[in-house]
């Protein structure tokens, strides 16, 4: 087995939240709504350079996940982007909060930010490139 990279990600919620998840997935970060299969359930599939990256798939009832050990959890999904100083100019215009943390040694600028049921966000920012150019 070869693997190529992360397909997608996943985010199960309550229909009544779909609107709130499409205005922070597309809206706010600009993923753009695309085809999906005809699934017996409502959601969303959103995409990024033509590829579906998050998939949000509706259902009445959202459990929370079980798994065989209580000491792990999933942490968060990070996404590369670009633009870091229209991003920063853009929370703040909505007051979103957002943590920022430089990785020491790497040319990489994170920003995490919380979705609006409460997942973790990273966006990562790649120094090198221009689009990404101010004091980080």
């Amino acid at each position: 087995m070869q693997l190529e990279g992360l397909d997608h990600a996943n985010v199960r919620l309550r229909p009544q939240d779909l609107p709130a998840a499409l205005a922070f997935y597309r809206d706010l970060l600009g993923l753009a709504e695309g085809p999906r299969p005809a699934f017996d359930f409502p959601g969303a599939w959103l995409y990024a350079g033509g590829r579906p990256i998050v998939h949000l798939a509706c259902r009445d009832t959202v459990e929370a996940p079980t798994g065989p050990s209580p000491s792990v959890s999933f942490e968060h999904i990070a996404f590369r982007a670009r633009g870091l100083p229209q991003v920063r100019a853009t929370l703040a215009a909505r007051n979103i909060p957002y943590a920022e943390a430089p990785l020491p040694g790497f040319p990489l600028h994170q920003l995490f930010l919380t979705d609006p049921f409460g997942l973790r966000v990273e966006l990562t920012f790649d120094m090198q490139d221009t689009a990404n150019a101010a004091t980080a």
